[in-house]
């Protein structure tokens, strides 16, 4: 649907996960938003198998949170995880993790913060793809073009020109306020804007093989109840030989090192242990980086992504983290439009994310490095029925009952971020400035965190309540006047909604009686009492109030560092 402007606001390159997440933000927020992709249809390859809680949190904040659990893994279907020889063979280490229907069922008796809202989904990209596509070609405000490829940009201190090359190969200049490269690991964005990565580049090149098979669930039960398979053998050390079930349970990833010419069918039939109808769909060859962009923005263009960050696919944490970057910069680029975002608006999407994106590949290497240390362990003999074989395979399942966890047991990595540094976060009340790294949950309402979900008395999740924009709770009946915070609020014209919640548990967990919430729900200040100086606060959490006019531009003054890999 075409939105009823003569230009967009706000151009968005790459209509992967996180672009189309960000366009139907942007377009929930009455920003008129061109998303333009260069491929004729989504992705039909699996790519990323698993939302995160974090990210589930996200799209039931966008109404679609259903939708997506209803085109990914079955809801009873456990996430359970494998260490074993093949698929038929005596499993070396059984890791169990609770189906979505079950951890919804321990979410609605937690209590006390230490569980997210919405649990994890496994939900392959092929099928996550069209479902966000078509959300957002259902909002008014955002226009969807495939086929249609970004030539070259220009940006000046009014915004953005794009030239854009259409499905019949003539050539289009639009204008925008903004721009947002989400065009993934190679992005063409960032490379015209000269902002390099740094990190660990081209760390090992694997083969993803994806393939279709009806008979492997059927004959070999195990694989209808759980996601992850890896092999214990001696290839591809680094990440590990692995399948992964897909959604439908019909289709498979198998994940190895073995060259791309090699014919693939046997190798997974032996792996399965039993005959089955094996048809290879696709090979692919991609490559292991722990990468992140020097730089996020360059005056009106953005980074968001894997364009802006590139980790191990351990952990999970590729697209979800990108699909963080979608949810911080919607709002930051929404309120800068609408004029009640100060200059440091927009400046705080650099700081506050690419910390995340740091954090995130940190957590990436341990993962993979987890994988890599149990793996150690095996030999060509680990299958044998002999003493020799029982013995290696007692030390791998040893070794991966705590190595391997820590690819799947990050919940602290997911949720548990915390803000730090960020301009528009009051941290004068809080109670320490620890970054909070941890890969265990605790559930923490201190200045720059998350809020915890809570349930209310009435049933109800707390986060449900609280609007799209900026959120006042009052806690425990406190009687604390906040007329005067939130007049200030309306000065700077940035939306700002009150709720009180009488509850007592609701005190104990969040730690305050008065919580400011920015609009991702990340708390921007927290107190017992009215802050001392009530405009100083708004202006702050909003960017430093201006009187209209566009944001003063960032200037691209840090020099660029480290290696940019060849093809990324």
């Amino acid at each position: 649907m075409n939105f009823p402007s003569p230009s967009p606001r706000v151009l968005v390159i790459g209509a992967g996960p996180v672009g189309l997440t960000l366009a139907i933000d942007l377009g929930k927020r009455g920003i008129p938003t061109l998303l333009v992709e260069q491929k004729p249809l989504p992705a039909h390859l699996p790519k990323m198998e698993r939302s995160n809680a974090r990210t589930m949190e996200i799209f039931r904040r966008l109404g679609i949170a259903d939708r997506v659990r209803g085109v990914g893994l079955p809801a009873d279907v456990p996430m359970d995880v494998y260490v074993t020889t093949r698929l038929t063979d005596e499993p070396i280490l059984h890791l169990p993790y609770p189906a979505p229907c079950e951890a919804a069922a321990m979410a609605r008796e937690c209590q006390d913060g230490t569980l997210p809202l919405e649990s994890q989904q496994l939900v392959s990209q092929y099928a996550l793809e069209p479902l966000l596509k078509d959300v957002a070609e259902a909002e008014p405000m955002v226009q969807v073009r495939y086929s249609t490829q970004l030539a070259s940009f220009e940006q000046d201190d009014r915004g953005v020109v794009a030239q854009l090359i259409n499905p019949d190969g003539s050539q289009e200049s639009v204008r925008a306020d903004y721009m947002v490269g989400c065009d993934g690991g190679a992005s063409s964005v960032r490379k015209a804007l000269g902002i390099k990565l740094a990190g660990k580049g081209d760390i090992a090149t694997l083969r993803q093989v994806f393939f279709r098979s009806d008979e492997l669930i059927q004959k070999v039960p195990r694989a209808g109840k759980a996601r992850h398979f890896y092999f214990a053998d001696t290839d591809a050390r680094i990440i590990g030989t692995a399948m992964v079930v897909q959604g439908d349970q019909q289709h498979f990833t198998f994940h190895t090192g073995l060259p791309e010419g090699t014919d693939f069918v046997p190798v997974i039939q032996e792996r399965i242990g039993v005959p089955v109808d094996v048809d290879i769909l696709a090979v692919t060859s991609w490559k292991l980086h722990l990468l992140v962009a020097d730089r996020y923005r360059d005056r009106r263009v953005l980074l968001a992504g894997d364009a802006a960050h590139l980790v191990i696919p351990q952990g999970g944490l590729g697209m979800n983290t990108g699909i963080g970057d979608a949810t911080d910069l919607a709002w930051k680029l929404a309120g800068t439009i609408e004029g009640w975002g100060g200059p440091g608006l927009l400046d705080s999407y650099e700081s506050d994310r690419r910390q995340v994106g740091q954090r995130n590949i940190r957590a990436s290497e341990y993962a993979s490095l987890g994988t890599a240390e149990w793996r150690k362990a095996s030999t060509d003999k680990v299958a044998e029925d002999s003493e020799e074989g029982a013995r290696i395979r007692s030390r791998v399942a040893e070794l991966a009952a705590v190595h391997q966890k820590k690819g799947h047991e990050m919940v602290g990595i997911e949720l548990g971020y915390r803000y730090l540094d960020s301009p528009i976060v009051d941290y004068s009340t809080a109670d320490d400035l620890q970054d909070g790294y941890s890969y265990e949950y605790s559930p923490n309402a201190d200045a720059g965190y998350r809020l915890p979900h809570l349930w209310l008395a009435d049933g109800s999740a707390l986060h449900d309540h609280l609007g799209r924009g900026y959120n006042l709770i009052r806690l425990a009946g406190t009687s604390v006047d906040t007329s005067e915070l939130e007049a200030a609020f309306a000065a700077t014209g940035a939306p700002l909604e009150v709720h009180s919640f009488p509850e007592p548990h609701l005190r104990k967990v969040y730690g305050a009686d008065l919580i400011l919430l920015r609009p991702d729900l990340h708390v921007a200040w927290r107190s017992d009492q009215t802050p001392a100086d009530a405009r100083a606060l708004a202006d702050k959490v909003v960017g430093g109030h201006h009187h209209g006019g566009s944001p003063a531009p960032q200037t691209a003054d840090r020099p660029a560092t480290d290696q940019e890999s060849a093809g990324v």
